[in-house]
């Protein structure tokens, strides 16, 4: 029998019942997807703001304000619109209670973001102050709240402000630790808004942005016109949008919207116009292509709305619903009618394009099969290496898994914490898979330095072994849908062969799966290189500059520890790094910067200009790592 004390009570103390805000705290996952410190585009502190801004989203589709305003300073945010503003009686419960709000009623909010009224409850929980101001029908009312709770409701007053809403809000940091704004993602975020609502201004800190023609801006902005095969197709109909081209690149490259909404990971909408597209092509060709022949290498975005959209978590980046209304079509008959008649139709008027998009799909048909053969030694290969004994230390979730029923929010959180490590050395991946969380974390160890890919064949991918395994590890063979990890970390050394490594495998991504990068999921692990120390207290130092810090803070000559590997760092000093303070730097490609002009820079021929570069930038980097 079990030892009394071993004995877990069970009893009418042993049931909570938790105020809404001490849930939305204590389980942030479950409204905002995974916290994070700002180093990803998902992370909460940019969904505080999108849940907001959303609100103001709704307010335009439905004519109301033109115009929406972001400023951040500091770690404050404060975003004002010019709708119609909450009304004043239910402006406190709309912000603070849960099971309320204006989206509950179909016909004030027909095609909106959010449905379920909990976006806005969130951001107030999840703040250390959070105010709301509602300027409506010449009076304006505010109120502010402090981690979830009423401090102050102020009164009624007259008002000679235009209508409107106005949030400020700081996030709380005992939660959203170490954090800090990535400015280009916020930019991406509002562009974004702007692309699917033409006509809607966006200002941040002062800077406008505005876009006249919906998606058709959105592609352009996000293509090479030099490495387009033809100008990009723009087709528009009630509550669908479509525009595409092809490009040089390899694999699928299609951004999803709903209702305004940025779907990260597709759904619905994304599958049905990816299958519909296919049809129309083999219908107007009267030839059945492989249906990969005809995606490989397309650029493409697509936004609908429909009638409350069912999305898979409250995050909002994966559509669920099946049907464009109740009782209306379903999403794959919708997008198949409004393609087969418009993309037909523009394909029949522009000859020239229709051949160019012919001449495409027979290059990847032509590529398709000279790859066959060696694709199939190279997936016999992977098999006889084991990858998941000897290359692979694998974790238990995975971005693709089907979320577990039970749990499925909490789940789909675990989800978008999935990681991979890429190191390169048995002391480095031994510490890293000693310290991981097994749950969400999992280590692929690289030998030695990769191959450079620049100006190679999606061959080399089958044909050199690392490569090989390592896109079997990611489960992206047949493209981004099967990835099966939502965060990819490369984790070398801090000196010079560690980020020449690091080099090459942005190459190797940049070259063959470009769409990982593109869509945020590619990073570098920061880890510290000084620790200083006395007898009471450790810092670990990111850069010369928080060493200093340290030395200045702890006095009497502390003991400064150098790391030059990752080696050096023990098991149990890594967990602290990979762990909930673990500092990310995303891989980004920048407004501007082309795949071929960036490989071509850093990876082809020594130029003069690439000497300079490296001469200007790297000097000091260097001294700091070789001292």
């Amino acid at each position: 029998m079990a030892d009394d004390k071993n004995v877990v009570r069970y009893d009418e103390d042993s049931i909570r019942s938790l105020e809404w805000q001490e849930h939305i705290r204590l389980r942030p996952g479950m409204y905002i997807g995974k916290l994070g410190d700002g180093s990803a585009p998902d992370d909460g502190i940019y969904v505080l703001i999108k849940e907001i801004i959303d609100n103001s989203i709704d307010e335009y589709t439905m004519g109301n304000g033109k115009q929406v305003e972001l400023t951040i300073e500091g770690k404050e945010v404060t975003i004002r619109d010019y709708g119609r503003g909450i009304p004043l009686g239910k402006m406190v419960d709309a912000v603070s209670k849960m099971n309320t709000g204006g989206k509950y009623d179909s016909k004030a909010f027909q095609k909106s973001v959010g449905l379920n009224g909990v976006g806005t409850k969130a951001v107030n929980a999840l703040s250390s102050s959070f105010m709301v101001t509602s300027i409506r029908d010449g009076k304006s009312k505010t109120a502010e709240f402090q981690k979830g709770i009423l401090v102050k409701e102020h009164k009624e007053v007259k008002s000679d402000e235009p209508g409107g809403t106005l949030v400020v809000f700081t996030p709380d940091d005992t939660i959203f630790r170490n954090f800090k704004y990535i400015h280009e993602y916020l930019e991406n975020q509002l562009l974004n808004y702007c692309y699917l609502n033409a006509g809607l201004a966006m200002h941040f800190n002062g800077k406008k942005y505005i876009s006249r023609n919906g998606l058709l801006d959105l592609l352009e902005r996000k293509t090479n016109p030099d490495e387009l095969r033809y100008p990009i197709i723009h087709l528009k109909g009630e509550d669908i949008e479509v525009a595409l081209s092809h490009n040089n690149d390899y694999g699928e490259d299609i951004f999803s919207f709903v209702n305004g909404q940025y779907t990260t990971q597709g759904g619905t909408h994304q599958q049905a116009f990816r299958e519909a597209y296919v049809k129309v092509v083999r219908d107007f060709f009267k030839k059945d292509y492989e249906a990969s022949d005809i995606r490989t290498s397309i650029v493409a975005a697509v936004s609908v709305r429909v009638q409350e959209p069912v999305f898979e978590s409250q995050t909002k980046t994966k559509l669920g619903s099946q049907n464009v209304a109740e009782g209306g079509a379903s999403m794959k008959a919708f997008v198949l009618d409004f393609l087969a008649k418009e993309l037909d139709n523009f394909l029949h008027r522009n000859p020239a394009t229709a051949d160019a998009l012919k001449k495409r799909i027979e290059q990847n048909e032509r590529e398709r099969k000279e790859l066959a053969g060696i694709k199939k030694l190279a997936n016999e290969r992977a098999k006889k290496a084991n990858l998941h004994n000897k290359k692979l230390r694998d974790c238990r979730v995975h971005l693709n898994d089907e979320p577990s029923v039970k749990n499925r929010e909490a789940y789909i959180a675990m989800q978008n914490d999935s990681t991979i490590f890429i190191t390169e050395g048995d002391s480095a991946s031994g510490s890293i898979t000693k310290s991981r969380n097994v749950d969400t974390q999992a280590v692929f160890s690289l030998r030695g330095k990769p191959l450079n890919t620049f100006g190679e064949t999606k061959k080399v991918v089958y044909q050199n072994e690392e490569f090989n395994l390592l896109q079997h590890a990611l489960n992206i063979e047949e493209g981004m849908e099967g990835l099966r990890y939502n965060n990819i970390v490369f984790a070398t050394d801090a000196d010079v062969d560690g980020m020449h490594i690091r080099l090459l495998l942005m190459t190797f991504f940049l070259q063959f799966f470009p769409d990982l990068i593109k869509k945020g999921h590619v990073y570098i692990l920061e880890t510290p290189l000084f620790r200083v120390r006395n007898k009471q207290e450790t810092i670990y130092c990111y850069d010369e500059t928080e060493k200093q810090e340290a030395v200045k803070k702890l006095g009497s000559k502390p003991e400064i520890t150098r790391f030059k590997g990752l080696g050096e760092i023990s098991p149990e000093e890594f967990g602290r790094f990979i762990g909930r303070d673990i500092r990310l730097q995303p891989v980004m490609l920048e407004q501007g910067d082309h795949i071929q002009d960036l490989l071509e820079y850093y990876m082809g021929k020594n130029t003069m200009d690439r000497q300079e570069f490296i001469i200007n930038n790297l000097r000091v980097e260097l001294d700091l790592i070789e001292n």
